[in-house]
């Protein structure tokens, strides 16, 4: 392998190779006058760091450039003081204290409910009252999503009664990958097809038999297609992980998810820094009858799935 085939940078499903410093030395030289974030996404684009949907992976090409950049290698245009000032404005708006409180209590069986339905959103005030919930009602709190996301309200008749939480897949998971049949060369590729259900609440005051498991049987049926219109891509597995100290995952087996095994309870946070936890059960749902075959392809980052 030569200097130029070698990954001296990587984020993701990102590398930085050695003749890649090159270009984007040319680039720097040629265009000037871009400023800092035109750079950075016409450098992803140039670079082959995209998403499956064709678009620039931008944050992932700011961290690598960025860190060229502080290694004193490239240095990129200065940041405009005027977009920090309107990025913290919306981030201060987002984040904003939202009160939430219980609600009346909801019993019933699920027959007796209006029909339940999953609501996906992304409306800035939605969104912060979503998150909201599940910092004041779900055991773990709430954890900004990373990568590509999705948020469901759980609904009968209007009414909230649970949400749901998507974001990435874990990076490295032994028994999910072994599973799919992944070279981690693959992995890298292809992990974006992989969705986690992060958070899974259903509000303490509501207490409705099998509301749990029809909620994630209708989460597999739905999640596509929604998926396909926001993001431009079908994820093909759905992953979670559960805590046996505190649950049994029932509701998921119900709804036909598979039980791989458990986690070591020892993961990796960034190269040369790990973390110990307790081991969680580790579930997943195929999304798709060739889910396998899609997940291991070589034409997945170019959008096109085998038939």
């Amino acid at each position: 392998m030569s200097e130029t085939d070698t990954v001296l940078l990587r984020h993701g499903s990102c590398e930085l190779r050695g003749d890649d410093i090159a270009y984007i030395h040319r680039f720097l030289a040629d265009f000037p006058t871009l400023s800092r974030t035109e750079t950075i996404l016409t450098l992803a684009e140039h670079l082959g760091w995209t998403t499956p949907a064709g678009g620039a992976r931008s944050m992932a090409a700011t961290r690598l450039l960025e860190q060229l950049e502080r290694a004193g290698e490239i240095r990129l245009p200065a940041l405009d003081s005027r977009y920090q000032t309107t990025a913290g404005m919306k981030l201060q708006r987002r984040e904003a204290a939202v009160s939430v409180g219980a609600a009346a209590p909801i019993r019933s069986r699920l027959s007796e409910l209006a029909p339940v339905r999953l609501r996906a959103t992304c409306e800035t005030d939605e969104a912060a009252r979503f998150d909201a919930y599940l910092r004041a009602f779900h055991p773990l709190g709430y954890a900004k999503p990373f990568g590509f996301f999705a948020r469901y309200w759980i609904e009968a008749d209007g009414q909230p009664l649970g949400c749901l939480l998507l974001s990435g897949a874990a990076r490295a998971l032994a028994p999910r990958d072994r599973l799919i049949g992944w070279s981690a060369r693959a992995r890298r590729r292809n992990l974006a097809w992989v969705v986690g259900n992060s958070r899974f609440l259903i509000f303490p005051w509501v207490e409705v038999p099998h509301l749990a498991s029809h909620a994630l049987a209708q989460l597999a049926r739905q999640l596509p297609e929604d998926w396909a219109r926001r993001w431009s891509f079908r994820p093909l597995l759905l992953e979670t992980f559960v805590d046996p100290a505190h649950y049994r995952g029932s509701c998921y087996l119900a709804a036909g998810w598979q039980l791989l095994g458990s986690t070591s309870g020892r993961g990796l946070a960034r190269p040369g820094c790990h973390y110990r936890s307790t081991p969680k059960l580790i579930l997943v749902k195929p999304l798709d009858r060739l889910w396998r075959e899609r997940l291991c392809s070589d034409h997945l980052c170019s959008g096109e799935l085998p038939r």
